[in-house]
């Protein structure tokens, strides 16, 4: 069940067809683009592999990895999953006791990095004290030279792992306490590429240009060809949308896949210019909430294309999904109204239910008491999911209870968004949990006025809080805008109970896609202004 497995059999079918265009990392200043073949990639993947089974790097042993979405990354991928080893992925701009506490949950073997990435060994001992280190940049000490494979002979074995063997380490930023280190097992993997296959509609011999690892490697697995844009993918919300529009126009993929605050950028860019982009046929868009107005932007920038929204999460990918032509005059006025976002009936491969939680419930019950929590149609609670493509725990346990419930054997992940099932069996999203507002008013769901204001056409985003008893909505503009009309919003959210409402210039939002707001830090800065008041 090694992964790697539906890799070699496309690159075997389709040696010279193109796998993945991207810019060549070699030239600094100029900004060349390369195609590299399926063949290519595997040859490559196989001399790396032959490199690090002549080091002595074993099954099961960790491997970091440092280094931008490229064809190097997944030569990378594709050699350590070859040979049965953990691909682990974390961020390195969140500081050197970040990188500590990952490296002690799972001590990598070997380092892979570029030159900038391996500086990173000067302030940390744990990187110091990895043992084998490869670098695809400028040479560095004590460092093996990535021109080093270029020389070696293929590695053609393929390690044979059973469903549970570990294959991929990722953490989260641990900025609240310690990093959760979640591990995707081979079998796991295999599960998440067959759903992603079918909700994705993956076709041989496509072009899609994508901003998602994980799709990317499915991509790979399908025969799929994958244009990967010239930006810094590390901020999706801030990227030089000039640079992936001329992409686009020079390669005319028929497919895309990227997150709202991506398309977001490629949108504003488009829209001042008055320019479409007519040969994009399908568009799937996830890994933060998509607002209304962005689906309508959508269809005026990309007037061709088939538009569909999935929803997921770091641990089940993906949930639901749901296309633009699925939506109704009724589903789009509910958007409109604050009632949630449709996001669609669940993938077939997954159980989701709707279940009403405290936060000291017990998080192992009997089939009665889960029962007897799970809601109907209609009600609003937490969603929770169950399935092969969903993960039932974290590395070494770590914070394993904190968001897991145990039904007998069955373990079900509590997503930590709030919804409800409409009576067509499909999924509406109203917020984080942990951003509802619980006061002397009642229950206010976020999205039960986030989606509403983000209806505006001056405003890019919004985000409603609770600040010493009272509502506080904040707003942030589109640039060119300067002046709105407070009064009328204010009016037109009456039933929320709105304090006030305040303009800033820009909304925190997470690192990862730019995207979803981060409550936490808007806390943070009104007990800034609070303090300097004082």
């Amino acid at each position: 069940m090694n992964l790697i497995e539906l890799f070699r059999d496309r690159a075997l079918k389709y040696p010279h067809f193109p796998a993945i265009i991207d810019r060549d990392r070699k030239h600094f200043f100029a900004r060349h683009s390369r195609i590299t073949s399926f063949g290519n990639i595997e040859y490559s993947s196989q001399r790396l592999a032959r490199l690090l089974y002549r080091e002595g790097v074993r099954p099961k042993e960790g491997v970091l990895i440092f280094y931008p979405l490229s064809v190097e990354l997944y030569i990378v991928l594709a050699a350590v999953f070859r040979l049965g080893l953990v691909a682990i992925f974390l961020d390195p701009s969140a500081g050197k006791k970040h990188i500590d506490r990952c490296c002690q949950l799972y001590p990598p073997r070997v380092l892979i990095g570029s030159t900038r990435a391996h500086f990173l060994q000067i302030n940390c001992l744990r990187l110091r004290q990895i043992t084998l280190k490869i670098s695809l940049g400028c040479p560095f000490p004590q460092t093996i030279s990535w021109q080093e494979i270029e020389d070696l002979s293929p590695y053609p074995d393929i390690y044979p792992c059973d469903r549970d063997a570990p294959a991929l380490l990722t953490f989260t930023s641990g900025s609240t306490g310690q990093p959760k280190a979640t591990m995707r097992s081979h079998g796991f993997l295999w599960a998440q590429y067959k759903i992603v296959t079918r909700t994705l509609q993956l076709e041989p011999a496509k072009l899609e240009l994508s901003t998602l690892p994980i799709f990317i490697l499915a991509n790979l697995a399908s025969g799929l060809t994958s244009l990967i844009p010239d930006v810094d993918l590390r901020f999706p919300g801030r990227i030089r949308a000039d640079r992936a529009i001329r992409q686009i126009q020079k390669y005319n993929p028929s497919r895309l896949v990227a997150s709202p605050g991506f398309l977001e950028c490629l949108l504003d860019w488009c829209r001042d210019r008055s320019l479409t982009l007519p040969q994009i046929a399908k568009i799937f868009v996830g890994g933060a909430p998509v607002m209304p107005r962005t689906l309508s932007q959508l269809k005026e920038v990309f007037p061709s294309a088939k538009i569909t929204v999935v929803y997921g999460s770091t641990e089940a990918e993906p949930i639901s999904s749901i296309s633009e032509a699925e939506m109704t005059r009724e589903d789009w006025q509910k958007m409109r109204s604050g009632r949630g976002l449709v996001v669609g009936k669940p993938v077939s491969e997954i159980q989701l239910k709707i279940i009403s939680l405290s936060e000291e419930v017990n998080l192992f019950l009997s089939e009665n008491e889960f029962k007897y929590r799970c809601l109907s149609r209609g009600k609003i609670g937490e969603i929770i999911v169950n399935g092969n493509h969903v993960l039932q725990g974290y590395l070494q346990n770590n914070d394993k209870k904190m968001n897991k419930i145990h039904v007998n054997d069955l373990i079900w992940h509590r997503t930590g968004d709030m919804g409800y099932l409409d009576e067509w069996g499909r999924l509406w999203l109203l917020g984080r949990r942990s951003a509802c507002i619980r006061d002397r008013f009642g229950i206010l769901y976020p999205f039960a006025v986030e989606c509403a204001v983000n209806c505006h056409l001056e405003i890019r985003r919004s985000a409603i809080v609770s600040w010493q008893g009272k509502r506080i909505l904040f707003i942030e503009l589109y640039k060119k805008k300067k002046q709105f009309d407070l009064k009328s919003l204010q009016h037109s959210l009456d039933r929320a109970k709105i304090v006030n409402i305040e303009i800033r210039s820009q909304i925190p939002t997470d690192k990862r896609h730019n995207a979803k707001i981060d409550y936490s830090r808007l806390y943070q800065n009104l007990e800034r202004k609070m303090r300097k008041q004082k």
